[in-house]
């Protein structure tokens, strides 16, 4: 595991903390983030922080391609990371499609990390990308709860979480 990935890991713990089971949120019981929904054969009450490290590792920070965009910047794969597991992989991947796209490029945005948005992240000026990204995300937040009045006791939360990302 990288040393960006145990930053990020540990980021992530203090915005996750422990077990809930918040009747609005779309996940249902969780614990470190991890959620029943997403993993309805893990006992999430007795989930341990080394087991929730091991998923994040192996479901979230290898399968959202965390690892290449390390390499363009380490803050883009902790923000990248995050996004993935409060929204998805596939949601990370758009938001991040759309970021690039915002400096000229024409991706179809489906999500899917390939060989293209790899190569156009290469040519894109990072720390433009930085900001985007999160204004990416802070915009799908505002598109959900306005579509899902249920969720707006979250958007606050979410809000602050992306802040912290940019200032963390």
């Amino acid at each position: 595991m990288s040393p960006t990935f145990e930053k990020a890991f540990k980021l992530l713990l203090s915005f996750e903390g422990g077990y809930v089971n918040d009747p609005a949120d779309p996940g249902g019981e969780t614990k470190y983030g991890i959620s029943k929904s997403e993993y309805p054969n893990l006992d999430i009450k007795n989930l341990t922080e080394e087991q929730a490290k091991e998923i994040y590792w192996r479901d979230y920070w290898l399968k959202a391609y965390c690892p290449e965009l390390e390499e363009v910047h380490p803050k883009l794969a902790i923000y990248h990371f995050d996004t993935a597991v409060n929204t998805g992989i596939k949601r990370a991947g758009q938001i991040l499609q759309r970021a690039i796209n915002r400096q000229g490029f024409k991706l179809y945005v489906d999500g899917i990390i390939g060989p293209l948005t790899i190569r156009a992240l290469s040519q894109c000026h990072v720390g433009t990308l930085l900001r985007d990204y999160l204004l990416q995300r802070l915009l799908y937040y505002k598109q959900i709860t306005d579509k899902n009045h249920l969720l707006r006791k979250f958007f606050r939360g979410w809000v602050n979480r992306t802040l912290t990302l940019y200032t963390g």
